[in-house]
């Protein structure tokens, strides 16, 4: 099942990157995973474009999204790279802060209810989960250390027969950075995932053996 006109509306006028096609395919991942009961996660919040469809999803299914965000920008969002924008730079800081904006995203698309935002790192905030989830989205900073560290965090707290879900994956690096390629082929080749769906650059595995 499709998410709502007004789901799909919210989520093109929300400020961030995903093209609908891949959101789409996030959607229905996320309303699979949601079947089981289980919170859907997400990882790199922005400004909440794709947490407003693991939120509908969320609400479709009777559970509730998780985002994990510093709310800082990552490395391409930083003054003077190429996905900066400057109406996110708190002036009081000097800084990137885009809570606020995120905040307003989830109170237009009337999804505040279903989202439980995490501000800080991610690598911290795995370290000190406890549960297990149905869905796990990795899609935060895109060096190897940061994309590394979030498929290392948070891939142990994925259930069995959960969906892993991967954004921007290029095999080609002259279409985009590889770090979550290789994090897409580590999981592949670990033998603990099959994948199931490809669209864009978007990359859906299931779990099926314990491992990282």
């Amino acid at each position: 099942m499709p998410p709502k006109t007004e789901i799909v509306a919210a989520f093109e006028a929300a400020k961030g990157f995903m093209p609908l096609d891949e959101g789409l395919a996030l959607y229905e991942a996320a309303m699979v995973a949601g079947a089981s009961g289980l919170p859907l996660l997400e990882v790199g919040t922005y400004c909440g474009r794709s947490t407003i469809l693991l939120a509908a999803a969320a609400r479709e299914t009777g559970t509730v999204a998780i985002t994990v965000d510093h709310h800082r920008g990552s490395e391409e969002q930083q003054p003077g790279w190429e996905y900066h924008d400057p109406s996110v730079i708190d002036p009081h800081v000097g800084r990137m802060d885009t809570l606020p904006t995120f905040r307003r995203t989830l109170h237009a698309a009337g999804l505040e209810d279903q989202v439980i935002a995490v501000v800080g790192r991610s690598p911290q905030v795995a370290a000190v989960w406890g549960g297990q989830l149905g869905l796990v989205f990795i899609d935060g900073g895109h060096t190897d250390e940061h994309a590394g560290g979030d498929y290392e965090g948070w891939v142990p707290h994925l259930a069995p027969d959960g969906l892993l879900v991967i954004h921007d994956v290029f095999a080609d690096p002259a279409d985009g950075g590889q770090a979550p390629y290789r994090v897409y082929r580590r999981a592949l080749e670990s033998g603990a995932f099959a994948e199931t769906s490809a669209t864009g650059s978007l990359r859906v595995l299931r779990r099926t053996a314990p491992g990282i």
